[in-house]
């Protein structure tokens, strides 16, 4: 494998360990939990993993003496930084629980634990991925583990190669099937455990246990360091308006982050949104009104930032989402004629068979984002979002918006717009200070906590505005996150997903300055990543968890 210079430099870097996690180590429980909402339908659902405690890991006094482990590890949904850290401190955790401790990557995400196909994840292999971002030591997969069949094919391959335990790391619904497996080993005493470890660059997995999720940190910063350059771009040629289109379908917690980092014209917030019943009329009145008073102080630029899950937050638009999505749920009749109908008339069929209110949302829309509406669902029978060029919905309709004003003479400036997208760009990032030693903190509490023979937790590191050796870490029962949720038509036991709470310290100082930062110009430009240097520049946490923990 080729390598850059930074990623020599790179690897000699070793991440910090709380504190507790560095010599003996004590278990301590803490008080039973239950689950966030619909406490007797998840507690009937999972009876073995359900109402279990709160653990937090402490400086011991003696060292316990552990016969090896060996671990399967599973890389699951999208990319995030610092997942080759995860690894890296689950492999240094077994290690130190018995040097004869074993690794197993299953390849291609959860497929590949159904599929039987893996790799021992042997010093050698580890270390040449220590601090590096993306997912490619073992590759990931959307493959969700839901049926009886592949929970024993996973159990075939577990018992084959003497498996203590699995780990899986990704997102609430990664987490979720996590959940499942584990309750269906602990129910026939399999004797395999499962561990999950919160991962999402969207940070819509957060609770008073789970602060963060890993990779949100990097990839706000990825995507403020672009931000930033467009926003001097924008402020140097003075003649676009830039839509930009953020990761984080299901919350807004990139688009105020990013906000926080870069101080951009607008950002629109989805919850907002949603908490104010605005229809998509209103939005763009105020996106226009925000461009026509900054062109009348002659600034024919700005940057506009929004989140790409606002769609399914307006409720008129939320409302049509969830009518295509039933009509068009995998498996359905309505699904498979859908298939059948010629494509000219399709957007016509749909909207003979929903309701006369979402038809007429339907029918006003642009014919290019009405299409993009019926595409193939994603594995969670939802819209997928990402392909819905939002941006460009918004910035059609600001448009015209401008146009009518000027013919009213209440704009008297120039509407120039590109469009961006920034996803990918963040998923695979190199880790920041912050995400390669909370991430190695996460994959070594796992350790700990298959060494304490927990099953049905997730890794829990807290208290992460403070140095990392003062971190806190434990685990926390999956349950206690759960609620029941509408999924393929059907309810179903998944992990809350967290959205911005309007209530927050974050939103509200956003709200406090989003008025200025419209009508002044006012960037920031937050530059590059910082992996070497002084402590405030390169080991910094998100402006969400500063505020939020202020």
């Amino acid at each position: 494998m080729s390598i850059s210079a930074l990623q020599k430099e790179r690897a000699k870097y070793q991440p910090k360990l709380p504190k507790s996690l560095r010599g003996a180590i004590k278990m301590v429980e803490g008080d039973k939990t239950q689950s966030v909402a619909d406490q007797e339908e998840i507690s009937k659902l999972f009876p073995n993993t359900y109402g279990m405690p709160l653990i937090t890991f402490e400086e011991g006094k003696e060292s316990s003496v552990f016969n090896p482990v060996n671990v399967g590890v599973i890389l699951s949904g999208g990319q995030a930084p610092g997942g080759h850290n995860v690894i890296s401190g689950i492999f240094d955790g077994i290690k130190r629980i018995h040097p004869d401790s074993k690794l197993y990557g299953f390849l291609g995400g959860p497929g590949g634990l159904v599929k039987h196909e893996y790799v021992e994840l042997t010093a050698e292999i580890v270390d040449e991925y220590r601090n590096t971002g993306g997912f490619d030591i073992i590759g990931s997969g959307r493959t969700k583990l839901e049926e009886e069949e592949q929970f024993e094919k996973g159990l075939e391959i577990a018992n084959d190669l003497g498996l203590n335990a699995l780990v899986v790391i990704g997102g609430d619904d990664s987490n979720t099937n996590a959940c499942v497996l584990a309750e269906y080993y602990a129910a026939k005493n399999a004797g395999v455990q499962v561990i999950g470890c919160p991962k999402t660059i969207d940070g819509d997995l957060k609770n008073e246990m789970i602060e963060t999720s890993f990779g949100f940190d990097t990839a706000t910063k990825v995507y403020s360091e672009l931000i930033g350059n467009i926003q001097r771009d924008a402020n140097s040629a003075k003649k676009y308006w830039h839509f930009i289109k953020l990761m984080g379908r299901s919350a807004s917690h990139i688009g105020l982050e990013c906000a926080l980092k870069t101080q951009p014209n607008i950002c629109l917030i989805s919850e907002e949104v949603a908490k104010k019943k605005e229809t998509l009329a209103e939005i763009v009145d105020y996106m226009a009104e925000v461009v026509a008073n900054r062109a009348e102080r002659g600034d024919n630029f700005g940057v506009a930032l929004i989140p790409e899950g606002l769609v399914e937050f307006v409720p008129e638009m939320k409302k049509l989402i969830s009518e295509l999505n039933d009509l068009l749920a995998e498996g359905t009749k309505t699904a498979e004629i859908f298939q059948n109908v010629k494509k000219s008339y399709r957007l016509e069929w749909v909207a003979e068979k929903i309701s006369h209110e979402s038809a007429v949302v339907f029918k006003s829309l642009p014919a290019g984002i009405a299409n993009q509406l019926t595409l193939d669902r994603d594995p969670h029978g939802n819209v997928q979002v990402s392909l819905i060029e939002t941006e460009k919905l918004l910035g059609e309709m600001v448009k015209a918006r401008l146009d009518e004003m000027k013919k009213d003479g209440k704009f008297v400036g120039k509407f120039g717009v590109q469009y961006h997208f920034f996803g990918y760009e963040g998923r695979c990032a190199a880790p920041s200070n912050f995400d390669a030693d909370y991430c190695y903190s996460l994959g070594y509490t796992a350790a700990v906590l298959v060494a304490s023979g927990k099953t049905g937790y997730m890794s829990s590191v807290r208290n992460t505005t403070a140095p990392a050796s003062e971190w806190v870490a434990g685990g926390v029962p999956i349950t206690m996150m759960m609620n029941m949720e509408k999924r393929h038509g059907h309810m179903k036991p998944v992990i809350q997903k967290a959205l911005v709470k309007l209530d927050g310290a974050p939103f509200k100082y956003f709200q406090s300055k989003r008025g200025e930062w419209a009508y002044k110009t006012d960037y920031v430009y937050p530059g590059p990543i910082q992996y070497f240097g002084p402590t405030e520049v390169c080991d910094q946490p998100t402006e969400t968890l500063k505020l939020e923990k202020a």
